[in-house]
């Protein structure tokens, strides 16, 4: 067969099936223009999916008369000129042959009045005919029965209702990168979603509910020419799937692995693997940054400097990440208590939570050597001042009188102990002060807010943790055993421990051989002198004769310390006095990411009064 050109109709379907996949692309490319129009107001109304109709209306600039015919061309467009245009393209559309393909896989029209012309016009796409129409301003964008010419393409479309939700999340894509625009989606005549223009958080607030905004927080960093902003969530609103994150570069929607790797790995410690964290974040770099010309449909972008990109937004999420929420003050009681005959006074806390972080509970503890318990160390660092009451002793000290707030009475017919008084504003913990255990898993704590539930052995093992992380930087302290531990292995863990010494040694461990299938150790990490030997050993060699010391070291280097946190962690059932109860609370609060144990689960949650008031019925 000789060698011939296409005929432009063939290029044009040709072009389409890359650009055109479903009713979702045509309301993608057709948004993307309005954006570029400089639109304030945008209507789009849907027939069965888009397949039967997507017509989307904006007040933007328009297009002039002369232009419209080529507007229709391949090829054609007004957002670049040249190569350096193309290289620092600063609007969503620019490749000039969407509207081509779109035409030649459909019927469409256009109709637009540019600014300061005297009327509107209206061109179809077959025949091209220009023809006087009404129109106030802007430009309507009508696509009728997409794929009536190529039927065979209409065979893969799915169902109405499946096509709507496509169409639906392209919308709530634009959506989200301009707030300042008010759009209305409708489908089959009955408004879907209706946005006014507005701040940022508002449209994020309307298009991924309170829900979202209450467990996110708010992402925002700057570093040269690159700035991220916006919001993601805490691991409480993990999801099982990803349909809840947005990440946009210079306004533009796009799936990125290189920046989807640095989310991940800022959530690597605190999300399970097998959930997703929910996000919306916004990149802004320089144009000439980015390379947004490497895929038909624009979702996927190429960084000039890759690595750059990926550790800010890494260091910028994950620093926003490690903000405990106990340690950061977010609020921690919520809402208004309810009304009735015995109504309590109401403090700024007991209605709107604690809102700021204070100050004196910043200070990590001092370390404890290994010789002693770690808990009973830290609920004695600091001595109690003279002449403190059982009231008040808690709130001078990080360790007081286990007296200080009796759990009972200690004799039939005297009063009952008042509940414990928490000093106001910037004096009173987050966390507040620990009242009882429960079962030997939980700890019950009040704070001004209301009731603090803490999962004692989640909590300690994140404190262990970030402690281990810190420690294996520099030098970690070591604690001699008296009496070498010794226990039975197997050949596997004999030779892991051997050829892991070195790595072993930097951790704080001395193990060696006490006979053929013997191991003694000498010395552990001074924070996990209280861990049963053994079992934490067994567990470390397990981990590490499945992969090479030099992937242990530098990926799986982490998942080594939070398997050593976890068995070096206070366990379920062991009982704890009012004093190591308070200490692991002022530890919760100094610590990063005190809110998720290593393994995503959180580490506490708040009742406020008025949930608790809601939970009793009081009020009503």
């Amino acid at each position: 067969m000789p060698i011939h050109l296409l005929p432009d109709h063939l290029i044009n379907q040709i072009a389409a099936g890359e650009v055109v996949e479903r009713p979702a692309s045509v309301l993608k490319e057709v948004l993307e223009n309005a954006m570029d129009a400089g639109s304030t107001v945008v209507d789009v109304q849907l027939e069965q999916g888009g397949v039967r109709r997507i017509r989307v209306a904006d007040d933007g600039c328009g297009i002039p008369k002369d232009e419209l015919p080529l507007a229709l061309e391949r090829h054609a467009t007004s957002k670049i000129a040249s190569l350096d245009d193309l290289e620092r393209v600063g609007t969503m559309g620019f490749r000039g042959e969407a509207l081509a393909a779109i035409a030649a896989v459909s019927r469409m029209s256009i109709t637009s009045r540019a600014d300061g012309a005297p009327h509107a016009w209206r061109i179809d796409a077959d025949p091209r005919e220009l023809a006087p129409a009404a129109l106030n301003h802007g430009t309507v964008i009508d696509v009728a029965d997409l794929y009536f010419n190529t039927p065979a393409r209409r065979k893969f479309l799915k169902s109405e209702g499946t096509e709507f939700a496509h169409c639906d999340d392209v919308f709530r894509r634009v959506a989200l990168a301009r707030p300042d625009v008010a759009l209305q989606l409708s489908h089959n005549g009955r408004v879907s979603q209706r946005l006014p223009a507005g701040t940022r958080e508002a449209r994020v607030r309307a298009l991924l509910g309170d829900d979202f905004l209450a467990a996110a927080r708010s992402v925002e960093a700057e570093s040269g020419l690159l700035r991220v902003h916006g919001f993601a969530s805490l691991p409480a609103y993990s999801r099982s799937s990803r349909d809840a994150q947005f990440f946009y570069v210079n306004g533009r929607f796009v799936r990125d692995k290189l920046v989807t790797h640095a989310i991940r790995e800022a959530y690597a410690d605190i999300l399970h693997g097998s959930r997703h964290p929910a996000y919306v974040l916004f990149l802004e770099l320089d144009p000439f940054g980015v390379d947004v010309n490497v895929h038909p449909a624009k979702i996927e972008v190429r960084f000039r400097d890759s690595r750059a990109v990926h550790q800010f937004v890494y260091h910028a999420l994950n620093r926003t990440l490690a903000t405990s929420g106990a340690g950061a003050g977010s609020a921690l009681g919520s809402g208004s208590p309810a009304v009735d005959d015995e109504a309590r006074p109401a403090s700024p806390a007991a209605t709107t939570g604690y809102t700021h972080a204070p100050q004196p509970y910043q200070t990590r503890l001092a370390m404890e050597p290994a010789s002693r318990a770690y808990f009973e160390f830290a609920a004695s660092a600091r001595p109690e001042p003279a002449g403190s009451g059982p009231s008040t002793a808690g709130a001078a000290t990080t360790g007081f009188s286990a007296t200080a707030f009796p759990l009972r009475s200690t004799s039939a017919g005297t009063s009952p102990m008042p509940a414990p008084t928490l000093p106001a504003g910037d004096l009173a913990p987050p966390l507040g002060y620990a009242l009882a255990q429960l079962h030997g898993v939980y700890i019950l704590a009040q704070n001004e807010g209301g009731l603090i539930l803490v999962d004692m052995h989640a909590a300690h093992e994140r404190i262990l943790y970030e402690r281990l992380k810190t420690l294996l930087d520099g030098s970690p302290g070591v604690q001699r055993l008296l009496i070498p531990a010794v226990f039975g292995v197997g050949s596997k863990d004999m030779a892991s421990a051997e050829e892991h010494a070195e790595l072993l040694e930097r951790m704080g461990f001395e193990i060696g051989p006490a006979g053929p299938q013997e191991l003694a150790v000498r010395s552990v990490p001074a924070l996990l002198a209280s861990a049963p030997v053994a079992e934490l050993v067994r567990a470390l060699l397990s981990e590490l004769r499945d992969y090479p010391a030099t992937e242990v070291i530098t990926a799986r280097r982490n998942e080594l310390l939070a398997t050593m946190a976890c068995h070096g962690a206070v366990r379920a059932n062991r009982s704890l006095t009012l004093p190591e109860m308070n200490a692991l609370l002022r530890e919760m609060e100094a610590t990063e990411r005190a809110d998720q144990c290593n393994h995503g689960r959180p580490t506490w949650t708040a009742l406020s009064m008025a949930d608790l008031d809601k939970l009793f019925l009081r009020g009503r």
